[in-house]
C-alpha cells in the first residue's frame, strides 16, 4: 500500500455482522447477516507500506438485517422490524461504536496482526485480528464474543431461541484517500 491515511465507510465498503442462532428452538429462529450503514474509518499505511494504525467508528443504531437463513419461515417486513428495534433497544442501545488499535505489526507470514479496543455499549475490550490489504481492498475479520461486553445473548420463546455469543464482523473495502 501506499503510504498515507485510507478513509472507509459505506460509500466504499461493507461492515458486516454475522449471527447465528443457538438454544432448543434454533430451528426456529434465522441466522442473520446485517450491515451497519452508518460507520467510518481509517487505516494509517507507514512508509514502508505497512498500517502503523486502525480506528473504527459506528452508529450502534445503524444494523440493519440484509438476510436471514434457517428458520421454519422466511423473515417478515415484521420480524425485520422486530430484529432492528430489539438491536436498537435491548442489544446496543442506541449506542455508538468504536475501536482503536493499540498495536499493528507485520507478522513473519506478511499477514498484518491488528489488536485493539472495542467499545460496545460503553465498555470496552481487547480485540485481535488480521487485515489484509492488496490489490486496492482492504479486508478483516473478527470474532466478537457479546459477553465479554456485557452483553446478554438475546433470546425468545423463555430463552429457547437464543443469539449465540459470538459473532463475526468483516469489513470488506477498497482503498480511498
Amino acid at each position: 500500500m501506499e503510504p498515507g491515511t485510507y478513509e472507509l465507510g459505506p460509500e466504499n465498503g461493507t461492515l458486516s455482522v454475522r449471527t447465528k442462532r443457538t438454544g432448543a428452538a434454533s430451528k426456529a429462529g434465522h441466522d442473520l447477516l446485517l450491515h451497519v450503514t452508518d460507520w467510518s474509518g481509517t487505516v494509517d499505511v507507514g512508509a514502508d507500506g505497512t498500517p502503523t494504525a486502525v480506528a473504527l467508528d459506528a452508529k450502534g443504531a445503524s444494523l440493519r438485517v440484509q438476510e436471514g437463513t434457517g428458520g421454519m419461515m422466511e423473515l417478515g417486513d415484521d420480524d425485520v422490524a422486530s430484529i432492528h428495534q430489539s438491536i436498537d433497544d435491548d442489544v446496543l442501545r442506541k449506542q455508538d461504536i468504536a475501536f482503536r488499535s493499540t498495536s499493528v505489526e507485520r507478522g513473519s507470514d506478511g499477514a498484518v496482526h491488528v489488536q485493539g479496543d472495542l467499545t460496545l455499549v460503553g465498555k470496552s475490550h481487547p480485540v485481535a485480528f488480521d487485515l489484509a490489504a492488496g490489490d486496492g481492498s482492504i479486508r478483516a475479520h473478527a470474532t466478537i464474543k457479546q459477553s465479554d461486553f456485557g452483553i446478554k445473548q438475546f433470546s425468545i420463546l423463555f430463552g429457547a431461541l437464543k443469539v449465540a455469543d459470538e459473532v463475526e464482523v468483516e469489513i470488506d473495502a477498497t482503498q480511498s484517500r
